[in-house]
């Protein structure tokens, strides 16, 4: 599933760019549902990304970045 979801956001981050509405519904509605039906499989990190709509990091994470940055819910390098 996790291959389907990485070429999902990349055609959703491509739609962005390319600013094509219908494009990024269908994706965003198709990331949804392999949330949806993923949730008890897939790594935690994944699914908080996907939950939160942040579409970028979960391609940095699925592409085996270890540094992606954090973003406003804190995470792990947020806290003092």
């Amino acid at each position: 599933m996790e291959i389907e979801i990485k070429a999902s956001l990349i055609a959703l981050l491509s739609a962005i760019k390319a600013t094509d509405g219908q494009l990024i519904a269908y994706e965003m509605a198709r990331l949804d549902g392999f949330l949806d039906r993923g949730r008890g499989t897939l790594h935690p990190q994944l699914v908080h990304f996907l939950e939160n709509r942040s579409y970028a990091k979960a391609v940095m994470f699925l592409g085996g970045e270890t540094n992606i940055p954090v973003g406003a819910c804190g995470g792990k390098a947020g806290r003092a």
